[in-house]
């Protein structure tokens, strides 16, 4: 089993908090979520998230408006620059503060960034594709000017058209005009008139006007004018025409929310759209300058955090954090491009479906959420369970979801209808913490905290079957063997039971440990089972003979990182540490296990060996991350990260405190993720066992052993030409390489040439070696060819050798490669109805002729014959045979002239065909 396994999408998590940014074709929506950036392509209905991963989580993001640099900065002012295209991380850098707003100018050549109170413009690192010598600069960031003036934080940085001037607004109630180089009779401007802090500030399409809102729901228009009411005519006869020309305000707008604040807005001058989003989860759009009113939605239950416009003004994206919410709104049609929230609690457990395509978890906010692989979208979400949702797990057979959950009540899901069609329930109410389905899918077991007992049910009938009693303690794992004989279950009075409930007399053969138990799983031949418990052991049992044969003490591999209120080291701490959930790989080689830690570890089932650890995440805003605590970070109160600073906000809204007093899991969202812990609440494999994902604190992370874009060493070589490719076919008859340069090349002339140069019995060797980055085009090339090509047996041998050599990839590709899969048996089916109506239709001419040479006295056994030899005759292919009939109806041939004619076939004619 391949164990390189690497981080390939994030899900269940969309936006964190941040700011929004549209690609400059508005096709592409880049997303901040915790420590990395998600980008949804919104067009092919497709998300993936960059590789690269921050120490802390991203305060804010920039594009360049040629779309091919991403500049992010996280909470500490540490940036990464990352080539997009390329999807590589290019320069890390340190703006020694905390960054506020961030803008690139609309050339390309220098982008403004606000670090608290002051304003620093840098020029843009320059690449290969706009540097005139083709070369990287040695030092990618150079500061161009320093800008001073504010008094407290910049919160919006907005450039001209032109990229000469920019706007700044900024919580002192007041908005600059600052320019980029000195202008001849431009001063730095301050706009103040606001009586709240300033949103944001926008330059008109004309650049004659600046619009300025601020939090308090004002919204001013800006003109560089005279006094009003002054007589133009008298000024210019004093000769001070100059003196009193400045910014001014020449009108006022106010949007009336009731007692709802500002929280952000955004303007498109092309349209004069003016988006703003406010505090009771409202947003509004209206048209400037006469701030008509165009619309008003309510799409949160929490305050809007960012908005932002497409290029084309057509799109609106809006950024929820509390709720985790991220939408994409076409405000023309009313309709919703992208409609996204993830858990806003942690989450419990997850379980692949049985085609690998599709992941469901399962949280403690009582959601289910289904999450499509490829596309990495969630496309359904279950509502009805009333507590948080412990186990999710899937019938064997069919699309069958059951779900337990702390509201008493396992339900059984459909997930071709989506619909709860079955609920099981106890006789009094308990809450129910574990859940394991029979393969079948007939039976459904779950296991309390409340009571000690194992609830069963019917799935056709709903009925409870039995209560199995045994365990002196909270039942907190179970597991069907897969052979569906068994039931394992462990509890926390240190016992794991096997029991027989299938079978008369339904026995219990109980497991002695050493600690509580937390987690059982059975390995796919149901021979053995894995017990994790809470001293940190994994152990090993034998089913049959009910005996332990072997055991892992995974302590030291779970320790790494510790909390802000560890009096230990890392390294000591070990003692806490353990796994919540482990699960055997596909061929029952491995067992991953995660708990409360920041790795995830692989072990060998057989030699009992660690493969590999993997750390989840780096993210310091996490508890648990860092091995070593930073001693300016503690006070004589304790930590900081521990002293509540809650009351020193500037906000009224912010000082509210919303939490519970001494709980961790109640109160506002929003606060339990404030010191939020590194853990594994579940992992699982995927059926293909060439990925599998984990449930962590900052969403679902999907590892995978074909993650990366696959190298093409045809890519590098500059020679490759139509003479050389031929010259490689022809002469070195190296029909791999040549195939290959081909399809680099991406001509279909040469295509189809080398392609059918290709010799019958070398197909398979040649498809065997084929690399899997062009396997899909060649799938598709070859479909084209059959529904187009007389040659169609030598298309139905490339066609069978793909699927031979690649079937196993395509599976697991199933996402990728469907359109290919879908053309190609179109292109089968096609061929296989025309053989069928053209063998129709000869056997009613056979049978016509075989009457007529039995009625012919004449012919006698000339006519037998030669109907004899049409029965035997069989044409190279179905289309060759309808032309060769064709052309001899054109030239008035009856079908016995056909027959005593002979048939020639042209050697290069059928290539690939004996």
């Amino acid at each position: 089993m391949k164990t390189d396994f690497r981080f390939s999408n994030l899900l269940g998590t969309v936006y964190c908090q941040g700011n929004l940014l549209f690609s400059p074709d508005g096709t592409h929506l880049f997303s901040p979520v915790g420590n990395r950036v998600t980008v949804f392509n919104l067009v092919d209905n497709k998300s993936y998230t960059l590789p690269f991963a921050h120490r802390k989580n991203i305060s804010r993001i920039g594009l360049t408006p040629q779309g091919n640099l991403l500049l992010s900065v996280d909470e500490d002012g540490q940036a990464i620059l990352t080539n997009i295209p390329r999807r590589i991380p290019l320069y890390h850098f340190s703006f020694r503060s905390r960054v506020t707003a961030l803008s690139f100018a609309p050339s390309g050549r220098v982008f403004a960034v606000g670090l608290r109170r002051k304003i620093e413009v840098w020029h843009v690192p320059s690449t290969p594709d706009s540097n005139a010598e083709g070369e990287l600069e040695f030092a990618p960031f150079v500061k161009h000017h320093t800008h001073t003036g504010h008094f407290d934080d910049v919160r919006h940085i907005e450039w001209s058209s032109d990229s000469r001037f920019f706007l700044t607004a900024s919580k002192d109630l007041t908005t600059r005009i600052w320019s980029l180089h000195p202008e001849e009779g431009f001063t730095p401007t301050a706009l103040s008139g606001h009586k709240q802090a300033v949103v944001g500030a926008w330059f008109s399409q004309d650049q004659e006007t600046i619009y300025t809102a601020s939090k308090d729901g004002a919204v001013f228009a800006w003109q560089y004018t005279g006094r009003p009411g002054a007589d133009p005519e008298k000024m210019r006869d004093d000769g001070d025409d100059d003196t009193d020309l400045r910014w001014r305000i020449v009108d006022r707008h106010y949007f009336m929310q009731n007692n709802a604040t500002l929280r952000c807005a955004a303007y498109h001058a092309a349209s004069n759209l003016l988006v703003a989003g406010f505090s009771n989860g409202l947003f509004g759009l209206y048209e400037m300058p006469d701030f008509n009113q165009i619309h008003t939605l309510s799409i949160s239950q929490n305050e809007i955090d960012f908005v932002t416009i497409n290029q084309s003004g057509e799109w609106l994206a809006f950024g929820a954090s509390k709720l985790g919410q991220l939408l994409v709104w076409e405000w023309q049609s009313e309709s919703y491009i992208l409609k996204q929230q993830g858990h806003f609690d942690s989450m419990n457990a997850l379980v692949y479906s049985p085609d690998g395509q599709r992941i469901v978890t399962a949280a403690d906010d009582g959601k289910i959420k289904v999450w499509d692989i490829e596309s990495g979208f969630c496309i359904v979400t279950f509502t009805e369970h009333t507590s948080g949702v412990t186990a999710c797990e899937f019938a064997k057979k069919g699309n069958v979801l059951f779900t337990a959950s702390l509201d008493g009540s396992v339900r059984a899901w459909d997930l071709v209808r989506y619909r709860n069609f079955r609920t099981f329930t106890a006789p009094t109410r308990l809450s129910f913490s574990c859940m394991a389905v029979d393969p079948s899918g007939e039976v459904v077991a779950a296991g309390s905290i409340d009571s000690f007992d194992i609830h069963i049910w019917s799935v056709q009938t709903g009925q409870l079957l039995d209560r199995l009693a045994g365990h002196e303690g909270p039942v907190s794992a179970l597991s069907f063997a897969p052979n569906g004989e068994l039931l394992v279950s462990g509890s926390w009075d240190r016992t794991a039971r096997i029991w027989s409930i299938f079978s008369r007399t339904q026995t219990s053969e109980p497991l002695q440990l050493q600690a509580d138990v937390l987690d059982v799983a059975f390995r796919p031949d149901s021979l053995q089972i894995a017990v994790s418990t809470l001293d940190g052991q994994l152990s090993f049992w034998s089913v049959s003979e009910a005996e332990q044969t072997s055991g892992i003490d995974g302590r030291r591999d779970a320790s790494g990182g510790r909390k802000i209120t560890d009096r230990r080291t890392a390294a000591s701490v070990a003692g806490t540490k353990s796994f919540n959930t482990i699960r055997y790989s596909t061929d029952g080689s491995c067992l991953l296990a995660g708990g409360n830690s920041k790795y995830i570890c692989l072990y060998s089932v057989s030699t009992m060996v660690l493969l590999k650890k993997f750390t989840i995440s780096v993210n310091l805003s996490l508890q648990g991350t860092q091995e070593f605590l930073n001693s300016k970070l503690l006070t004589e109160a304790g930590p900081s990260g521990l002293v509540d600073d809650q009351g020193e906000a500037s906000d009224v809204e912010d000082r509210i405190d919303r939490t519970l007093p001494g709980s961790k899991r109640g109160g506002d969202p929003s606060e339990r993720k404030r010191l939020a812990e590194v853990r594994v609440t579940g992992v699982a494999f995927s059926p293909t066992g060439a990925a599998f994902c984990a449930a962590s604190t900052e969403g679902l992370l999907i590892y995978s052993v074909d993650a990366s874009v696959q190298f093409d060493p045809f890519d590098l070589n500059m020679e490759i030409t139509p003479a050389s490719t031929l010259a490689v076919l022809e002469r070195e008859r190296d029909y791999l390489k040549a195939l290959v340069m081909a399809f680099r090349l991406n001509e279909p002339g040469l295509v189809q040439r080398v392609f059918q140069a290709i010799p019958p019995a070398d197909i398979p060797l040649v498809v065997a070696g084929f690399p899997t980055v062009y396997v899909a085009r060649l799938l598709r090339f070859v479909a084209q060819q059959t529904e187009q090509s007389p040659h169609v047996e030598f298309c139905l041998l490339w066609i069978r050798a793909i699927v031979d050599k690649h079937g196993p990839w395509l599976a697991t590709n199933r996402g990728k490669v469907d359109v290919e899969l879908r053309v190609a048996a179109r292109a089968v089916g096609r061929l296989r109805d025309e053989i069928r109506r053209l063998a129709d239709e000869n056997v009613y001419m056979v049978d016509y002729v075989l009457q007529q040479a039995d009625t012919s006295a004449d012919s006698g056994s000339g006519a037998q014959a030669r109907a004899r030899e049409a029965l035997e005759w069989e044409a190279p292919e179905p289309e060759g045979r309808s032309k060769l009939l064709g052309s001899s109806h054109e030239k008035g041939l009856s079908l016995d002239d056909l027959v005593k004619q002979p048939v020639v076939v042209d050697e290069d004619e059928w290539i690939g065909l004996e």
